[in-house]
This record gives C-alpha cells, structure tokens and sequence, in this order.
C-alpha cells in the first residue's frame, strides 16, 4: 500500500467519562476515496474534529505528509493542506456566492488586509472557475442565504477547495440532499478525488453513496474501529452488519 499522506496512531478523546475515540489508529494513502461510516455516536464527526485541530486529543498521534502535526489548530493544518467541510453548512449567508469563494481564497493566500484594492476586483477568475467546477456559475450573484440546501453544500465544498487541500475531509456531504441532488454531489466527489488527485475522506450514512464512490472503507462503533476494507469485504463482514447495515446488502 502506498505511503499515507494522512494517519492516526492511537487516538483518543473523552468527554467526561465517555470515551468518544478510542485507540484509533488509520492510515489513508495519498489519492485514496475513504469512507468513514457506522452508526450515530460512533465518533466520526468527533474523529475529524481531532484530525482537523477543531479539538486536542487526549492521547494518541496524529501524522499529515509523514509530519507529526498532533495540536496543531486549524488555520496551520489548512495552509498545510487539509481542508474540510462540515456536517452543518458554513458559509456567508450575506454575501453572494461568488464573494463567498472570493473571501476563501483571500483567506488562504493572506491577502485579507489588502487595503489597496476592493476585494471585489481579486481572484475574481479563479473564483469563477471553482463556481464552474462546482456546478454553480449561474449563481454566483445569488446570496448565499438564498441557496437551496443542496447548493449550499456545494458552495462549502467550492470553499474548502479553494484552500487548495491535498487531502479532503467531507462530513456528510450528502446529508439532507434530495434523491435529484444526490448524484451530482457523488460525481463532485469522484471528479476531485480521481482528476483534481485529492484525498478524499467522507463521512457518509448513505450506503448507496458509501458502496459507489470508496475505494476503502473504515467502520467505527462505539469510538473505535470495527472493521477496515473494500466495499465488498465490509458489505459481507457479518460484524459490521450486525451493528450498522442491520442487512445484508450482497443482494
């Protein structure tokens, strides 16, 4: 297996006497399409809060391009190269949609306290073109308050992309989507994943999602990891059916 670009090495969070993460250690190899899956309070979302730096751990290890960057916070981990999205839509909802990649990419570059020249009139190009690759080019003048929910999740991906990341993490990219937008979100993740060369982790609780795009597969339950694989040896591993599929999803 190739060198990973993002690894764990016996993580572990509390919040008071529950252990929410649990000697977690994983290893995602550069150019990989990870799911992170399993039932709610399994310790996904609390999972990337610690790999991003949005919360120390308590014990354990945390590696990014070989370098030990366990405590760093977020804003040094996203100029390093990790970006990510949240389980709850964060954007500008006064601003339009194209000022909203504009802000993301100014913040990246440092160039927030320009005062020389309107942030209006920067980046303007680059931003389009996120806006292109994102699907939402006919919106760019549009408030992001008045986006619907599924362009709103798209919207955070542009602005997680525009912090250039060599390695994604998606919290449930698909959630409160309707059955029409789902596939657009699916063919956004497969298209920076397998031509944009990002590493892309996802935490996902659609399994038709989770089956078409991972390459690799990490079940938690209970704040630890159960079982990792391909999509077909999770599908079939009787452990993880027992505790989230609840099915047998072969057929």
């Amino acid at each position: 297996m190739p060198e990973a670009i993002l690894a764990t090495e016996r993580l572990n969070r509390r919040f008071g006497g529950v252990r929410a993460v649990r000697d977690v250690s994983l290893a995602v190899p550069a150019g990989q399409l990870r799911a992170v899956i399993g039932p709610n309070g399994a310790g996904k979302t609390t999972l990337f809060n610690l790999l991003t730096g949005h919360l120390p751990c308590h014990a354990g290890r945390i590696f990014f391009k070989g370098v030990d960057v366990t405590g760093l916070p977020p804003h040094s981990l996203c100029r390093q190269g990790l970006g990510r999205t949240f389980q709850i839509t964060s954007i500008f909802r006064s601003a339009t949609v194209l000022e909203n990649v504009q802000l993301a990419l100014l913040a990246h570059r440092g160039k927030t306290w320009n005062m020389l020249t309107a942030a209006s009139k920067l980046l303007v190009r680059e931003a389009e073109g996120l806006l292109v690759m994102l699907g939402l080019a006919d919106q760019a003048g549009k408030l992001g308050a008045a986006l619907s929910y599924g362009d709103r999740r798209r919207l955070e991906v542009a602005l997680a992309l525009a912090c250039q990341p060599e390695v994604l993490l998606l919290d449930e990219p698909t959630s409160g989507m309707s059955l029409s937008e789902k596939p657009g979100m699916v063919g956004l993740i497969q298209h920076i994943a397998r031509e944009k060369g990002v590493t892309a982790v996802l935490i996902e609780h659609d399994m038709d999602v989770v089956f078409s795009v991972a390459d690799w597969i990490t079940v938690m339950h209970q704040g630890t990891v159960i079982a990792e694989g391909p999509p077909k040896e999770i599908q079939a591993n009787a452990r993880v059916q027992e505790v989230y599929l609840g099915e047998d999803r072969r057929a």
